[in-house]
């Protein structure tokens, strides 16, 4: 897949709550980041998978809404609102990085830092 093609998918997969098609877009090493501390939140493909199983998929109001997208080489960067974790939307931008076709790493960027 074309990094284009691994964000699209992956997507997709979350606003449908779709655990397994979900999963198929990441490398089995991903490893996921905040910014601007750079703290890892999840390493490997089976972490991310038990963390969007029980903190994202169980939200039935769960959607990312794509607000932005820019593609740099092997990076895609979004700018997303996200409904259905609490009463408000959040909003967040997301670098992915792709390698081999599989996303590889993931930088989120909150817009407001946690208090």
């Amino acid at each position: 897949m074309t990094p284009l093609e691994c964000v699209e998918l992956q997507l997709a997969a979350y606003n449908e709550r779709n655990l397994k098609l979900f999963l198929t877009a990441f490398a089995e090493n991903v490893r996921c980041y905040r910014l601007p501390d750079m703290v890892l939140t999840i390493d490997g493909k089976a972490a991310l998978g038990e963390f969007y199983a029980a903190n994202r998929f169980v939200h039935e109001g769960l959607h990312a809404k794509l607000l932005n997208r820019m593609v740099v080489g092997n990076k895609v960067i979004d700018h997303e609102l996200i409904h259905g974790l609490g009463p408000e939307p959040m909003e967040t931008s997301v670098v992915f990085v792709i390698e081999d076709g599989l996303i590889a790493q993931v930088f989120f960027i909150p817009a407001k830092s946690p208090s």
